[in-house]
This record gives structure tokens, C-alpha cells and sequence, in this order.
């Protein structure tokens, strides 16, 4: 059947007095077209119901009218159209035996009816029953399970949001062959064209157990199913139907969704519906159509059976918009089924696409369009193919030809012999190692070279070979000597030589190699000598960029160090470190600053411990994002900023609010900082502080270790309009305060978190060891290679005030 093509035409109205009325004869083809259609739909539909009818006749042995009442009386019980039922009815249809008098057993009357069951159960929704009543009339031009493939998509893209169909029949051997597809790139078909028999594959699990398959979570079903996709998580949701009685082979209709979610109850009651439709569509695709008796054919067949090598015959099959859409297969030998991956099965009176869905995307396809196209012969690359000899598997090469005879294609296999492997093999060591031999007779001054010599010198074959002692003048001036030299003793004292040397060409210097040896006569003189060329361009290329590489690398490693040298030094001018602890408004503190020791830069993280002009005590932990001279530099600019704001009277979140503003300005809108700021009054004994997304001080008290409540306060540098807050708390004697940076608790691949747990244990394991300096606290918590800056002031107040 061929589908109609629909155009539309646009029409320029006519002039007055001009020609003839172009819009009404516009107006009088499209109606032509549109009557043209809608016989062809009434002939297809006309053509299901008389076999639907026939199916009922064979059945029950009634009249024709009779079944036709039937079917009407079934569609009308079932809720569905004429066209559905037929479809139905076809679908159930029993297999029967091949031959010319096999007619439907009694099994088959009393089949149980489960297309129609999967239609009524459950009182389809009405938009389901109009869908698939859509999708009945449309199956009627469909002509190959390829269409019926794109056709199911077209229906239930947009209804569930399919984005692929899959069509597989189970073959003899158990395994699955992909018979019609679409939203699947032809690679894809083709590497899953052909399916075997093993476990874990959801559609030949769906037609073992009879029932559907639904795949709704993709992370339980790619450990249950081997999964079609690359990746499997393009279809994040898949269903798999078995599709109960299609003739003589079992198939499962696959929908794939991008989508991830649970197909729901009415999506399952469509698809049920869908797949007792699709059950009449593949019958009668598995019902070729007979073919008359053709003397002809038959004498053609008989000599194809008598070719001694693999051929086949091939009658294009005209698509609707006028292209070739297929082959029909008019005679085959019988090696043609194995060549085409189906074992056993001879293609003759099937189309092409049929027997082997996948070759649509293979060479001999496009060979067969182009020998179409063009009529000139077409020879594809040589192919491996294992076949069973003496049954010990063999590979054997191919190379497949087709050729124009009158309207037809003659296709065949010509196998190559043990001399013509060895000779491609020889041919494709030569290009994959691009290479080529040459061979020089000394006596008769006879020189051979392989095609691949001729163009690894960039020489015209037309002009032959050169003499070996001709062959350094091919080389540039500075490698002429030492490949004279080599050649010379070659020749006079027959030593064998492996030489690199350099050549111009068109498109540059080539790097070349010549290793040849010499075969010697009875008194040792040489008189032959073999070799090789050997195109060296890309690996000098290669270990000239790496030598680059190198040195580039050793430059860039001399200048980051030298930079780590220079911001080591501006730190330790900036941060100095005290020898021990520092009395501060009645308070012991004790401060460290530890280096990250893998890496290069050295990070922004820094300290103050200061006494105020009114005898409070600033307390101050921060840390620049980045590393290096610029993240030095940043510090430098806070530590300072921030220690005058506070000294000039500034409040802590009022000193944040300005160091934020600060940053936004200096030029590097990246850079970011976190910082804690904390303000200690001895006559009070109150601490107030604030933060800037900086994690909060642990304080220690009677043995307890707990943090802080954090106040609000983004980073620093982050945003034009923060918000900082204030927390305070009272501190008593005995009491321990830690502020520090994250480079002493963030361990990855431990989380932060789990290191601020590991600092509250060791500090209350150092509480209850009596009095521990900060030294064994570091110890306990940093690793042995650290990656980041670190930065601790540990503040305690004493039990008897300081004198």
C-alpha cells in the first residue's frame, strides 16, 4: 500500500482579465487529492475487515455476513470501533503450520480473548477509547514494522511523552532481532540489532513471563536489567509489552521516555490497548503475500542455487514519496541468510529491510541507492566474517559488489584467498603503521618500493623508485651525511643500518626513518638489500612538545616557588609569632599559625590579639579565599583595616559591614574572606562577637565542650547588601575559648562537620589530662600532609586572675 502525499500549495490570485482562475483549479486538485486519500484508507480498511471477516468464517463456519455481524456485535459489546475489532480479531488469530492446506485448529475457537479483555477491563477512560480508536485507523497504512514503529511514536509521543519505540521478535535461537525502531540513532539500532539469549534483558523477560514489564526507577532497574542507552539514564522510564499472538514470531514492543516517573493506570490501560491492536498490524506482516507462479523466477532461483558463491537478487520497492524504501529479494543463494546475520533462513520473496532490519544503516544499503542512483558497480571494504569449517571456527574475508542489470541489483560476496589476506594484511600493517617496504637489487640496479614508500616520500609512483645511493639526495643538506655514510657501508661491507633523517615536502618538513639490511651472496658480498620508511613526523612532533612541555612546566614550577618564597616572607612579617602565651585584659592566649606543607601558595589565613585602648582585649581569626602573593595582600589589608576600625570605635558588625564594602572595591570583585571578630571585656568578663561565614568559636567549660550560636553573617566580599549580627556570652573562670580556621578541622574526604565533632572530643580529652599546651591539641587534629593554611587562638581564663 502506498501512503498518499499531502501538499500544500500556496496560490497566487489571478488578475482580472489574466490567465484562467488559478485559485479554483487549486481548490479542485486539493478535493482530488483529498477523495484520493480517503479511498486509499477506505480500500486498506476495506481490506482488514474482509480478513478480519474471514478469520471469524474459519473459525465458526459461518457466512460472511454473519461474521460481519459479529464483529460488529463484539465492537459494539467492547465499546471500540469496527476497526479496532478487526484488529483484535486478527491479532488472535492462532499460529498454524506452514503449508497450502494448514487451516486454524479448534485451539483456535476457544482461544481466550485477551486483546478484547485488555480493552474493556477496567472501563477505559474515554480520551484512551478515542486514542485508540485513532490509532486503528491509522495502522491500516502501515506497511512495515518500521512504520508501524514510527507510527506508535507519533501516537504516544504525545500522549505519555514516548520518546523512543522498539520493535523485537524472538528468534529461533532465543535471542531478540530488532525488526523496527524509531527516536534511535541508526548506531544505536545497530549495536542492539541483534539481542541473545541471556538473562537480564527486560523484553525477552517480558515475553518469558507473558505480561508486561514496567521500568520505573532507574536505579534498581540498572541493577535487574542490562539497559539499552548511552547513557541508560537518556531513558529514565521504559515499559516493555509482550505482544501475545503476531504469527509465527513472538514480539515485544518497547517504550522508552526520557522522562522519570511511574507510568500511571491509565498509561497502562493505553498501552494494553495499543499492544492488542499492534497484534492484528504484525499478523499480517507475518503473512507474506503469495506469489504466482513465475517460470521465470523459478529459473532464476535455480541458478542462483547453482552459483558457487553468495549472491542475491534485488528488485527496488518504490516509497511513497517516490524514492526506494526497500528491496524485494527475487532469488538468493543459501549462504546469502548467514552473510546477513540469519543463520539457516534464505531471504527470497521478503524485503530486504524485513530479513535485516539493521542493514538500513550499513554500507551495502547506501552501496545499493548509490549503484541505483548512479548505475555504476559499487565494491565495499573488505569485512571479517567467522564461519564453522570441520566445526572449528574460522574468519574469512569478504568484500561485497553490487551491479545494475536492468532494473534489478545483483549483490555479491566474493570470498578472498590465503594469498589475498595476507596481501590486505600486508596493505593494512603498512597504513596502520604508515610505512612501506622498498628492495634494491645491487646487481641489476633494480629497485621495488611499496605504494606507501611513494607517498611517505611525497615521490609520483610515474617516476619510479631511485637507486639506494640515490636515495639520501632526497634528504635536507644537514641529514645528507650521516644517511650517505650509512648507505655506503651498507653496500661495501653489507652492515645494516636504522637511520632517521628529514625530507620537504608540500605541506612541510616529514621526519622519516630508513632501516634496511643486505643479503649476501656465497663470498659474503651484498648483492639485495631490503628495508623499510617509516614516517616518524607525529612522534618527533610528539616528543618535541613534550620536551616543551617540560621545560615549560620546570619555568612555571620556579615561578610559583619563588611566589611561595615571597608570600611565605610578607607572612611572617605580618602574622609574628609569639614564643609563648600573651596576657591580654586578664586572659591567657596562646596563638599558631601553621603553613599548609602540600602545594605550592601559601594561603591568607590570619590572627590578631590585641589590647585595646580601653583595656578590652580584640580577638580576630580570618581567611582570604586563594592563595599566594594576591591572597597575602588581601590579608594584610583586613587584618589591618579591621584592627584600626575597631581601635577608632567602631562596633564589630559595623567594622564587617565596611571591611565588605572595602573588598567590593579593590578591584578583584572575586575575592572573598571569612572572618571572626570577637570583643572581651575583663570587668564584665562579656564577650561579644560577630562573624562573616566563618565557623563559630568552641568554648570549654566544667569538662563540656560546646559551640557557640552563630549570629547571621555572610561572606565577606559576597554581596553588596549584607547582614551582620552580634552574639555575646559570659565568660567564667576556668573557661577555654578556640578560634580557628577551617584549615584545622576540614579534612577531605572527612566533612567539616565530622571535623568540628573530632575538635570538641580532643579538646575535652585535653581538659580532663589537666592543663595542655595548644602544641599536642594540633598534633591530635591535623594530618600528616596538610593542604590548607591553619590558624588557632586559644584564649583561657585563668581561675585566680592574672597579677
Amino acid at each position: 500500500m502506498c501512503h498518499a502525499r499531502r501538499v500544500s500549495e500556496s496560490v497566487t490570485p489571478a488578475e482580472s482579465g489574466g490567465a484562467p482562475d488559478l485559485v479554483e483549479l487549486a481548490r479542485i486538485v486539493a478535493r482530488q487529492r483529498a477523495e484520493l486519500d480517503r479511498l486509499r484508507d477506505q480500500a486498506a480498511t476495506s481490506a482488514v475487515v474482509e480478513r478480519a471477516k474471514g478469520v471469524v468464517m474459519a473459525l465458526t463456519g459461518c457466512s460472511a455476513d454473519a461474521a460481519g455481524e459479529r464483529l460488529l456485535q463484539r465492537a459494539k459489546a467492547g465499546r471500540h470501533t469496527l476497526l479496532e475489532e478487526c484488529w483484535i480479531t486478527l491479532g488472535q488469530l492462532a499460529p498454524t503450520a506452514p503449508g497450502p492446506h494448514a487451516s486454524p485448529g479448534p485451539a483456535a475457537a476457544d482461544a481466550p480473548d485477551t486483546g478484547r479483555a485488555v480493552l474493556e477491563e477496567g472501563s477505559a477512560p474515554d480520551d484512551v477509547a478515542a486514542a485508540l480508536g485513532r490509532l486503528g485507523q491509522a495502522l491500516v497504512r502501515v506497511t512495515t514494522p518500521q512504520d508501524l514503529a514510527r507510527c506508535l511514536l507519533d501516537h504516544l509521543a504525545p500522549d505519555m511523552g514516548a520518546d523512543a519505540i522498539l520493535l523485537y521478535a524472538r528468534r529461533r535461537d532465543g535471542g531478540l532481532e530488532l525488526i523496527g525502531h524509531a527516536g534511535v540513532e541508526d548506531e544505536l539500532a545497530t549495536q542492539w540489532c541483534r539481542v541473545p539469549p541471556l538473562s537480564g534483558i527486560a523484553a525477552l523477560d517480558a515475553l518469558r513471563a507473558r505480561e508486561p514489564r514496567w521500568l520505573e526507577d532507574l536505579a534498581s532497574d540498572v541493577r535487574r536489567y542490562l539497559l539499552i542507552g548511552d547513557p541508560p539514564e537518556r531513558w529514565r522510564s521504559r515499559a516493555w509489552l509482550p505482544v501475545g499472538a503476531a504469527g509465527a514470531a513472538e514480539v515485544c514492543i518497547g517504550v522508552l521516555r526520557g522522562r522519570a516517573g511511574a507510568f500511571t493506570p491509565r498509561d497502562r490501560a493505553h498501552l494494553q490497548g495499543v499492544t492488542a491492536l499492534c497484534a492484528g498490524r504484525l499478523r499480517v506482516f507475518d503473512t507474506p503475500a503469495a506469489r504466482s507462479p513465475d517460470a521465470g523466477a523459478d529459473a532464476v532461483q535455480a541458478l542462483f542455487d547453482a552459483l558457487p558463491v553468495a549472491a542475491m537478487l534485488l528488485t527496488p520497492v518504490p516509497g511513497a514519496s517516490g524514492g526506494t524504501e526497500d528491496f524485494l529479494v527475487e532469488a538468493a543463494t543459501s549462504q546469502v541468510g548467514d552473510l546477513l546475520g540469519r543463520p539457516g533462513e534464505n531471504p527470497a520473496g521478503r524485503r530486504l529491510r524485513e530479513f535485516r532490519s539493521a542493514l538500513a544503516a550499513q554500507p551495502l544499503w547506501r552501496g545499493c541507492l548509490h549503484v541505483l542512483a548512479t548505475g555504476e558497480p559499487y565494491e565495499g571494504e573488505p569485512f571479517a566474517h567467522e564461519e564453522v569449517v570441520a566445526d572449528v571456527p574460522e574468519l574469512f574475508t569478504y568484500t561485497v559488489r553490487v551491479a545494475p542489470l536492468h532494473d534489478t541489483l545483483v549483490v555479491s560476496w566474493i570470498r578472498h584467498g590465503s594469498s589475498d589476506r595476507q596481501e590486505q594484511r600486508l596493505a593494512d600493517l603498512q597504513r596502520l603503521g604508515n610505512l612501506g617496504w622498498a628492495s634494491w637489487s645491487l646487481t641489476t640496479r633494480e629497485a621495488s618500493w611499496s605504494t606507501q614508500v611513494f607517498t611517505l616520500l611525497g615521490r609520483d609512483p610515474a617516476h619510479g623508485p631511485v637507486e639506494l645511493t640515490e636515495v639520501p639526495e632526497l634528504a635536507l643538506p644537514e641529514d645528507t651525511p650521516a644517511l650517505t655514510r650509512a648507505v655506503g657501508e651498507l653496500v661495501e661491507e653489507g652492515r645494516a643500518f636504522d637511520v632517521p633523517f628529514r625530507i620537504r615536502t608540500g605541506g612541510g618538513i616529514r621526519h622519516l626513518r630508513l632501516a634496511a639490511e643486505a643479503v649476501t651472496d656465497l663470498h659474503g658480498r651484498p648483492v639485495e638489500v631490503h628495508g623499510f620508511v617509516q614516517d616518524m613526523t607525529a612522534r618527533r612532533r610528539a616528543e618535541l612538545a613534550l620536551v616543551e612541555s617540560e621545560r615549560a612546566i620546570l619555568t612555571q614550577h620556579d615561578v610559583l616557588q619563588a611566589e611561595r618564597t615571597l608570600a611565605s616572607r610578607l607572612q611572617h612579617a605580618l602574622l609574628p609569632l609569639a614564643n609563648r602565651p600573651v596576657h591580654l585584659a586578664g586572659l591567657r592566649v596562646e596563638v599558631a599559625y601553621l603553613p599548609a606543607q602540600s602545594g605550592v601558595h601559601v594561603g591568607g589565613d590570619w590572627f590578631s590579639a590585641i589590647e585595646l585602648p580601653e583595656g578590652d582585649a580584640l580577638l580576630v581569626v580570618g581567611d582570604v579565599a586563594g592563595h599566594g602573593v594576591d591572597a597575602v595582600a588581601t590579608m594584610a589589608q583586613l587584618r589591618f583595616t579591621a584592627k584600626g576600625m575597631v581601635i577608632t570605635g567602631s562596633s564589630l558588625t559595623g567594622a564587617l559591614a565596611r571591611l565588605n564594602t572595602l573588598l567590593l572595591h579593590s578591584g578583584d570583585t572575586h575575592t572573598t574572606a571569612t572572618m571572626v571578630l570577637a570583643r572581651y571585656s575583663p570587668r564584665h568578663r562579656r564577650l561579644v562577637w560577630a562573624q562573616a561565614g566563618h565557623p563559630p568559636p568552641l568554648l570549654l567549660r566544667d569538662g563540656e565542650a560546646r559551640y557557640l550560636h552563630r549570629p547571621r553573617g555572610m561572606l565577606i566580599g559576597a554581596g553588596a547588601t549584607p547582614v551582620y549580627e552580634e552574639a555575646e556570652c559570659r565568660l567564667e573562670p576556668g573557661d577555654r575559648l578556640v578560634l580557628f580556621t577551617d584549615g584545622l578541622v576540614e579534612h577531605p574526604p572527612e566533612s567539616i562537620d565530622r571535623g568540628m565533632e573530632r575538635l570538641a572530643e580532643a579538646v575535652s580529652a585535653a581538659q580532663s589530662e589537666g592543663p595542655v599546651p595548644l602544641g599536642p591539641l594540633l598534633a591530635r587534629m591535623l594530618p600528616g600532609e596538610r593542604r590548607d593554611d591553619v590558624c588557632v587562638v586559644d584564649v583561657r581564663v585563668p581561675v585566680v586572675p592574672e597579677q
